[in-house]
C-alpha cells in the first residue's frame, strides 16, 4: 500500500510539474483562424478537389480534432465565445447586429478577452484580420480588449470587401491603392461594396503582417490572433459581378472548366493554405518551432454566398447543413493544433470541444491567474496527453436570425429546437447518423426533455438579442 501511494504521489508531483513546466516557458501562441472554411474544405478532412497541402501537413505534424465546434453558426457571436469563453446563452454579443445597430455587436469593458489573460502574464498580444467586436469608439475596440496591437478590419461589413480602401491600424485608417463602388442604401458605417480598381488585396497585407509581428516579437511570449477573411464571400460583389469570390489569381485553378466563382473560392483556400505555410516555415527559421503552439480552425461552417457550386466541393463533408444552421455542417470545423515535442504528431482526437474552451486552455497554458467566468474547459490534457481531460455535460447554441433556433449536443446526441424557446424539437445520434437524416425525437422523448432542461439552463436573458419579430425573453 504504501508503494502504491508512494507511485501515486510521485506521479501527481511529476504531472504538477510538467504543467507548470509548460506555464513557466510561456509557449508562443498563433491561432488562425479561417472565415466561413467547412469542416470538409481541407484536404485533411477529406476534400478531393481543393489542395490545402500546407494544413495537411500541420496535421500530420500535430492532432487533428474531428469533434470540435464554433461558437456559433455566424462570425460575430462565434468571435465572441471565442474571446470571452462563454456560450451564446451567456455571451454579450449573440448576432451579427448589421451597421446601424453597430453597438450591440460591441463587446463591454467588464468583458474579459482571451488577450487580457495572456497580457496579464507578459504576452505581447496582436491581431490581424477581421474582429466584428467593437469599433474605435466603442469599449470592444481591440486595443481596449487586452491587444497591443491591430491590423484590419473592425465592422464585418467592411471585411466583405478584399480590396478596400483602407483597413485599420490600431485606431488609425491607412489609406489603401482600391476604388470602391459602394452598394446604396446600406447604413452609416458600412464599408463593403466592390472595387473597381483592385491593387491591394486585403489577404495578402494580412499574411504578410502577421509574418513581421512574429519577427518582431521572436525574443519574447506572444499571442498572435490571425483571422482571416478568407473564403467569406464580398456578398455585394456578387450582386454587382456576379461573383463574390475575389481572389488576385487563380492560380493553380485557371484551366479548369469551371465558372470563375468556383475557381475563385478554390484559389482562396489554397492561397490561404500556402500563407499558413509560410508562417510555419518562419518559426523554424528562427528557431522557435519548438516552443510555438500553433491553432488552426474556422468560425462556423461554409457559405453559399459566392455564386460558387456548393455540390462540386463538398465543403461540409459528412455533415448536414451549412453558415446559419445549427445541424453538424453549420458549427462543426476543423481544428488542427501544432506544437512540436508536445502535441503529438500525426494525432487524430475525438474529444468534443468548443471554442468557450479556448480561453480556460489558454489560461492553464500561461500560468494566467486572471478570474474569469467561462463556460469552458481546458482541453490541455488532451493537447499533451498529460492528466485527466474533463468532458462537458453538454455544448450550447443560440441563433437568432431565419425565425431563431437552438441547439444542445449532449454525449453522441444533439438537439435542435425551431423557433427557440417555443419550437418543436429534433433529435438526432451523431454516433449511427452523423449527417442527422433520422429524426429520433418521438422515440426518446425522456432524452428530448434532457435537451430542452439544457437550453432553459444555459440561456441567459440579453435585453439587445430576441429573435428577428418577438419579444426578449425574460
Amino acid at each position: 500500500m504504501r508503494s502504491i501511494l508512494l507511485s501515486t504521489f510521485t506521479a501527481l508531483v511529476f504531472l504538477q510539474w510538467t504543467l507548470l513546466g509548460f506555464a513557466a516557458e510561456k509557449p508562443n501562441i498563433i491561432f488562425i483562424m479561417a472565415d466561413d472554411l467547412g469542416y470538409g474544405d481541407l484536404g485533411c478532412y477529406g476534400q478531393q478537389v481543393i489542395q490545402t497541402p500546407r494544413l495537411d501537413q500541420m496535421a500530420e505534424q500535430g492532432m487533428r480534432f474531428t469533434q470540435f465546434y464554433a461558437g456559433c453558426t455566424v462570425c460575430a457571436p462565434s468571435r465572441s465565445v471565442l474571446m470571452t469563453g462563454q456560450h451564446t446563452g451567456h455571451t454579450y454579443v449573440r448576432g451579427n447586429a448589421g451597421g446601424e445597430d453597430s453597438i450591440i455587436q460591441s463587446l463591454r469593458d467588464e468583458d474579459v478577452t482571451v488577450a487580457e489573460v495572456l497580457k496579464s502574464v507578459g504576452y505581447h498580444t496582436g491581431l490581424v484580420g477581421k474582429w466584428g467586436l467593437g469599433e474605435v469608439d466603442q469599449p470592444g475596440f481591440p486595443l481596449r480588449q487586452g491587444f497591443d496591437s491591430f491590423f484590419g478590419y473592425l465592422h464585418q461589413g467592411h471585411a466583405h470587401n478584399y480590396y478596400p480602401e483602407f483597413l485599420y491600424r490600431n485606431d488609425q485608417r491607412v489609406k489603401l491603392r482600391n476604388v470602391v463602388q459602394r452598394p446604396e442604401g446600406k447604413p452609416p458605417g458600412f464599408w463593403g461594396g466592390s472595387a473597381t480598381k483592385r491593387v491591394d488585396y486585403s489577404h495578402d497585407l494580412f499574411a504578410n503582417e502577421a509574418l513581421e509581428f512574429v519577427r518582431e516579437n521572436a525574443a519574447e511570449p506572444f499571442f498572435l490572433y490571425l483571422a482571416f477573411t478568407i473564403p467569406h464571400a464580398n456578398n455585394e460583389a456578387k450582386r454587382m459581378v456576379g461573383n463574390g469570390a475575389e481572389v488576385p489569381s487563380f492560380g493553380i485553378y485557371a484551366n479548369r472548366d469551371w465558372p470563375d466563382p468556383d475557381k475563385g473560392q478554390a484559389a482562396m483556400i489554397t492561397r490561404m493554405d500556402g500563407d499558413a505555410g509560410r508562417l510555419l516555415d518562419l518559426l523554424k527559421e528562427l528557431a522557435i518551432d519548438e516552443n510555438t503552439l500553433v491553432f488552426f480552425t474556422s468560425d462556423n461552417g461554409p457559405h453559399d454566398e459566392s455564386n460558387h457550386n456548393l455540390e462540386r466541393f463538398n465543403p461540409s463533408g459528412p455533415l448536414t447543413g451549412i453558415k446559419r444552421s445549427l445541424t453538424e455542417g453549420g458549427v462543426r470545423v476543423p481544428m488542427i493544433a501544432r506544437w512540436p515535442g508536445k502535441v503529438k504528431a500525426g494525432t487524430v482526437s475525438e474529444h468534443v470541444g468548443y471554442f468557450a474552451d479556448v480561453l480556460p486552455t489558454l489560461k492553464d497554458l500561461s500560468g494566467a491567474q486572471t478570474e474569469v467566468a467561462t463556460d469552458g474547459i481546458s482541453f490541455l490534457p488532451t493537447l499533451t496527453g498529460s492528466g485527466e481531460q474533463k468532458e462537458h455535460e453538454y455544448l450550447y447554441w443560440e441563433f437568432y436570425e431565419q425565425g431563431s433556433r437552438q441547439s444542445v449536443r449532449f454525449g453522441d446526441w444533439v438537439a435542435i429546437r425551431q423557433p427557440m424557446f417555443s419550437g418543436s424539437v429534433s433529435l438526432f445520434n451523431l454516433n449511427q447518423d452523423i449527417a442527422e437524416q433520422n429524426d429520433l425525437a418521438k422515440q426518446n422523448p425522456e432524452l428530448v426533455a434532457k435537451a430542452v432542461a439544457c437550453m432553459e439552463q444555459a440561456h441567459t436573458p440579453n435585453q439587445n438579442w430576441a429573435p428577428r419579430g418577438a419579444p426578449i425573453k425574460k
